[in-house]
């Protein structure tokens, strides 16, 4: 459902966000690292997330990626999939069919709209600093 970029930008924030938590900066190298990304995808990825203010960069020797301890609690996982994807993850049709829609469904769409919903309400409702407590428990994990 999401871009590749989006899957990687979901992570890398996780990522700062924890780190954050712990006072840390992070570097581009040590983020790609940690999500398993490519480092200059990595890059593009985290401008995208910079620019939409969702992520903080510090340049300099003692430089990196932040992100705020009040920010880490407020910012929603659909303000990351939006700064990536914008809102196409809400949108299109299910099998990919040009014309989809309630007058002339493809037979998944009655299913998709309910899977989108929920799929929106979740991204809505979970805020990165939901993401952190199981890694910080060691329960989940941004890589395999």
């Amino acid at each position: 459902m999401f871009s590749k970029a989006c899957e990687y930008g979901i992570r890398a924030s996780t990522y700062i966000a924890l780190k954050s938590l712990e006072g840390t900066r992070v570097s581009l190298k040590e983020i790609a690292e940690k999500i398993d990304s490519p480092v200059a995808f990595t890059a593009k990825v985290l401008q995208q997330l910079s620019k939409n203010h969702i992520v903080d960069s510090v340049k300099g020797a003692s430089g990196g990626f932040q992100i705020t301890k009040a920010n880490i609690n407020q910012i929603k996982l659909a303000q990351i999939v939006f700064a990536i994807d914008g809102n196409n993850v809400y949108e299109g049709c299910g099998l990919g069919l040009k014309k989809c829609n309630a007058n002339e469904p493809c037979p998944v769409h009655d299913k998709f709209v309910q899977i989108r919903s929920d799929l929106k309400n979740m991204l809505e409702n979970t805020s990165l600093y939901d993401m952190t407590i199981g890694l910080e428990e060691g329960l989940t994990s941004l890589r395999r």
